[in-house]
């Protein structure tokens, strides 16, 4: 049995074209459980889109579908949150936030959500 995961997924959408809109999909048909952040208001697979920070404990993963610069706002709530280790999928590394992560002792990783999903490397 998988261990479920709780990830807090930054840069959700319910647009079905988005990588994000997949990564939703794909975390809960693996029975992880999904904290959705985006700009609009939506649900996706069952899980509520918040469209601001919203208090979370015992947070696995961060999985970031922000651009760099829209990262930003998040930088305190995602230390706060002391997930085990942040993802940054493809389009949103970010050197400035891999420095904060490593001061704050949690993971970054490159790689892609899907992948790592599709490839049970999770």
């Amino acid at each position: 049995m998988m261990k479920n995961k709780k990830t807090l997924l930054l840069g959700a959408t319910t647009k079905t074209d988005r990588y994000a809109f997949r990564a939703i999909n794909a975390l809960t048909q693996k029975g992880h459980t999904v904290i959705a952040i985006g700009q609009n208001a939506g649900e996706v697979a069952g899980v509520k889109i918040h469209t601001k920070a919203i208090p979370v404990k015992n947070i696995d993963t961060v999985t970031l579908y922000l651009n760099p610069t829209r990262q930003r706002d998040y930088y305190n709530y995602i230390i706060e949150a002391q997930p085990k280790r942040v993802i940054f999928n493809p389009g949103t590394e970010n050197p400035e936030l891999y420095q904060l992560l490593e001061l704050n002792n949690i993971e970054a990783e490159v790689a892609c959500t899907l992948v790592l999903l599709a490839t049970n490397q999770y």
